[in-house]
């Protein structure tokens, strides 16, 4: 997760708090932006976390704006589309350039099985909505992903430019409604208490409830910009003393750079935590410049923290993808002090000559209203061609003809067959990602007691057996191995998916996924309604260097339970997990290699792991009493061989991520177990 820089300087002109005939420069509050893009460009690159300075720019954008439009309104003057233009003008430029040299980069660095993501979120921040897009992919489990996109960081930014949005009709909105005899900055005052307070406690509850969503959710963060503008309508009426003023200031600096230490800001925000450095941020607020040299307003104000306070929203844009594209390119996670230097020092070239050569040179030019309006949809444009272009191109290299199952794609037959003949491995990169086995395309009804969908392959006549395929989403992709079988034999297949849970009387995930027990105990009843023929599960679980694989009693018990209706059981044997993306390291092997022969041989030598380091020779399930009504399938020999577990195998990818079968590999499985399915399901 990635944390925002306000752009634009500080400094309150004619529209600002006090509406003051010569502009007022506030160097502490440029100093504190300095400060939050520091700790988020550090916190980044060394720490692998953020800091909180997300939160610390949205309150100075809050601070910044209401001082501005409340002056503005009570002169009569807010003028709407003035501001937006000019708002435009300010982020438009900087963001397109950014997406555009980001994209392009990518193109050439970034694993194409990376492209089609790459491609989605340009074009959502290009439209300003990346926060929900994230929000989207957060609550989709086929979406979620555990490798960081180059444009990831766009998020907050995309909250911002809503804000600068909104906040301007909501300043509008109390100007024109309120009572006249009440002053506007005290009917502004109520207004955004009520936002301050609706929003921390829908932030706070959502948190609690999905975390992930929260943190990028608009409404989470708007009681931030409501602090800040409190802060600019009531600042002067803080009364304290010059040396309280001095330690205002120091608590904050000091809290500011311990947030990220003393929070794991990235699981646990926005919510209460929000509260420490948005507090810190209004302490140097309140602390204002005291000019004593024992003041952290006289370190702010130092010429380095103002010139960086100058490039921040730039180099806000450019640490990340710089970061990120580094550590594809030379195949690290982390950095060292040395290559983090070199990043920082890229970032900050990149950073002042996006600021002189476009920030300014914009500025200077006082951009018409129109113009404004005309840059932004030239900008927009631009962004939308060259993401049509690249999913053109993606789409092209989709396009294949050669089908799996052939001679040259066998998939899983290829253990038992032998070594074959070179050829490009299917599905295409670009395209694995769309791999799950597509239950959602069969017939779909709502889960009577939980709101989900079950859903059941269609069927033209009455079925010999149904089967009902229930747990996570590992059991939803070998299912792509049960449809040939269930064709062939004449079965339909009903599945009772959900990521993340699987089939047990316990959590058995770490973050546990939110209603996982009673999606389970749902579950249990829809089956005992079905009656299926037999029901097919999951055996196992973690498989992963270190021989890591249990089988969890509460896997046991759903089977007992099951078993007491007597409906039998067929439990399979847990794919193995890795800790990289295998498709991105069958890439980088790829293009390692110089010839077809030794991309097939070195794909499958560099990616993967010794099956004796995964699978034990005898599986856990034979720790417990196995219930009778339950009957395993050992898949170890369809993805791995004698000696390893690779990410492909007979020219098809093992693997759609770092640990899920890809559909296409699973349905090639089906010639390999026929017998064995037919003979657990009794044929």
């Amino acid at each position: 997760m990635s944390e925002p820089c306000g752009p634009g300087p500080t400094r309150l002109g004619a529209d600002g708090p006090q509406a003051a005939a010569v502009p007022v420069f506030r160097p502490e509050l440029q100093g504190l932006r300095a400060l939050a893009v520091a700790l988020v460009v550090a916190y980044h690159v060394w720490l692998n976390r953020v800091s909180g300075g997300v939160d610390v720019f949205f309150v100075i954008s809050g601070y910044l704006l209401t001082g501005q439009l409340a002056s503005a309104a009570e002169r009569g003057r807010l003028d709407l589309p003035r501001r937006w233009s000019r708002m435009i003008v300010r982020l438009v430029p900087s963001t397109v350039l950014v997406l555009v040299g980001t994209a392009v980069s990518a193109a050439v660095v970034l694993p194409e099985g990376r492209w089609p993501q790459t491609l989605r979120e340009v074009l959502a921040a290009g439209l300003f909505v990346e926060n929900w897009q994230l929000a989207a992919d957060s609550v989709d489990y086929a979406a979620r992903n555990n490798t960081a996109s180059v444009v990831q960081h766009f998020w907050s930014l995309s909250i911002q430019a809503q804000f600068f949005v909104a906040w301007p009709l909501l300043i509008a909105a109390v100007a024109l409604a309120g009572r006249r005899r009440v002053p506007l900055r005290t009917r502004l005052s109520v207004a955004l208490i009520a936002v301050f307070a609706v929003s921390l406690w829908f932030s706070i509850e959502l948190t609690a409830l999905n975390q992930p969503l929260a943190y990028f959710h608009s409404l989470t963060r708007l009681w931030e910009f409501a602090l800040g503008g409190l802060l600019a309508l009531h600042v002067d009426a803080v009364a304290l003393t010059y040396r309280a003023r001095i330690a205002a200031g120091w608590v904050g600096v000091t809290g500011l750079l311990a947030c990220g230490l003393v929070f794991e800001v990235g699981s646990v925000f926005p919510g209460f935590a929000a509260l420490w450095p948005t507090g810190c941020a209004a302490l140097v607020l309140i602390a204002g410049a005291t000019g004593d040299r024992r003041g952290a307003d006289r370190w702010l104000a130092t010429r380095p923290m103002q010139y960086l306070g100058d490039l921040s929203f730039a180099l806000y844009l450019w640490h990340w993808p710089v970061l990120v594209l580094y550590l594809v390119a030379s195949d690290r996670e982390v950095v060292g002090l040395d290559d983090g230097l070199v990043i920082i020092a890229l970032s900050l070239l990149l950073a002042a000559a996006t600021h002189h050569l476009v920030e300014q040179r914009l500025q200077a030019r006082q951009v018409d209203t129109g113009a404004g309006y005309r840059i932004g949809a030239l900008s927009l444009i631009g962004v939308l061609l060259m993401v049509a272009g690249g999913q053109a191109e993606t789409a092209r290299r989709a396009n294949v003809t050669d089908l799996v199952g052939d001679e040259r794609h066998p998939g899983a037959m290829a253990l038992v067959t032998g070594a074959i003949d070179p050829a490009p491995v299917l599905p295409p990169l670009v395209s694995l990602h769309e791999d799950w086995v597509r239950i959602e395309q069969w017939d779909c009804t709502p889960m009577s007691r939980f709101p989900m969908d079950m859903c059941a392959q269609q069927v033209v006549a009455e079925p010999s057996k149904r089967i009902v395929v229930v747990g996570d989403s590992h059991i939803q992709q070998l299912a792509g191995l049960l449809v040939p079988i269930a064709a062939h034999q004449g079965w339909q297949l009903i599945a009772i998916v959900r990521g993340a849970c699987p089939f047990s009387t316990a959590s058995e995930v770490v973050p546990d996924e939110p209603d996982c027990l009673a999606w389970n105990d749902a579950a249990v009843a829809e089956i005992t309604d079905l009656r299926p023929d037999a029901v097919v599960t999951l055996a196992s679980r973690d498989v992963r260097v270190g021989l890591t694989e249990q089988t969890p009693p509460g896997f046991v018990q759903q089977w007992r339970r099951l078993g007491e209706l007597g409906i039998p059981v067929m439990a399979i044997r847990d794919n193995p997990r890795f800790d990289i993306s295998m498709p991105d390291c069958v890439a980088q092997s790829a293009k390692q290699s110089s010839t077809d022969e030794t991309k097939a041989a070195g794909s499958s030598a560099a990616c993967g792991a010794p099956r004796d380091e995964l699978y034990a020779q005898q599986p856990p399930w034979t720790a417990f009493d196995d219930p009778p009504n339950v009957k395993f399938l050992d898949i170890a020999d369809a993805v791995c061989d004698a000696a390893f577990c690779p990410a492909e195998v007979g020219n098809i990818l093992v693997y759609l991520d770092d640990n899920h079968l890809s559909a296409t590999y699973t349905t090639t499985m089906a010639r390999l177990l026929e017998n064995d399915v037919t003979a657990a399901l009794g044929g």
